[in-house]
């Protein structure tokens, strides 16, 4: 069987009468990573929100396995197997990290097995272990990230989109983040990356996107744009 591949073709959204993503076309398949770079304001979180259906497009398809998702309601779209860590990791601060990520869970069902997800996450992340009980607030940057990525994963994605998942953090946790990343890859999931640290991105993604002004600028591998950094300094304004 063939991977399932999340695809966008031409897709077109306003914030009213501002055009924010011009005839976007972009696609990840499960079992790789690829990086969404661009300036600030360049489209890369409208296209995560456009995915999970939090901005509607007004042209143009969003596709998971060829399946049509343009009139999938929001709370739908995990369920269909995207999940999404969004910028600022947005926490339930009172609640407990375990209910935190039972509110992951949510997303399963009655009938999953929520003490055997719950476990591989701890797996995944094993510091979290011992932070179950403590208020998510009260966490440091690092644990609230991984508790946001861990939330996510409990609905057992195909394809996760992630949104600046290394904000706030120190270079060793920074380190954390992509070494996670990769092990997702490795588990077959699809990552759609978007970050703000170039290296970071081009250290982990199997190909990049570049976003300007709501377009497609070039589509790349990290080897090419190692071998030309005049490119990242043209379209994100970067430069290594």
């Amino acid at each position: 069987m063939d991977p399932i591949t999340l695809r966008l073709h031409q897709v077109n959204c306003y914030y009213g009468a501002v055009h924010v993503l011009r005839d976007v076309s972009l696609e990840v398949t499960a079992g790789e990573v690829v990086g969404l770079l661009g300036r600030n304001g360049a489209g890369k979180t409208t296209t995560l929100k456009t995915i999970m259906g939090l901005v509607r497009a007004r042209s143009g398809a969003v596709t998971l396995g060829g399946a049509d998702l343009s009139r999938v309601s929001p709370d739908e779209i995990p369920r269909r197997g995207i999940a999404y860590v969004p910028q600022g990791r947005r926490l339930f601060p009172d609640f407990t990290v375990a209910e935190n990520l039972r509110m992951g869970l949510l997303v399963r069902g009655a009938r999953a097995p929520h003490e055997e997800i719950l476990e591989r996450m701890l797996e995944l992340f094993p510091a979290l272990r011992t932070r179950l009980g403590q208020r998510a607030g009260t966490l440091s940057g690092g644990e609230q990230q991984m508790v946001a990525t861990a939330r996510a994963l409990c609905a057992s994605p195909t394809i996760v989109l992630m949104d600046e998942p290394s904000e706030g953090l120190m270079p060793a946790l920074v380190d954390r983040v992509l070494e996670t990343v990769t092990a997702l890859r490795a588990q077959g999931v699809g990552i759609l990356l978007v970050e703000q640290k170039v290296d970071a991105v081009l250290r982990v993604a199997d190909r990049v996107v570049l976003i300007e002004n709501g377009r497609i600028a070039r589509h790349a591998t990290p080897a090419e744009l190692t071998a030309e950094p005049e490119i990242l300094l043209r379209h994100v304004g970067i430069r290594r």
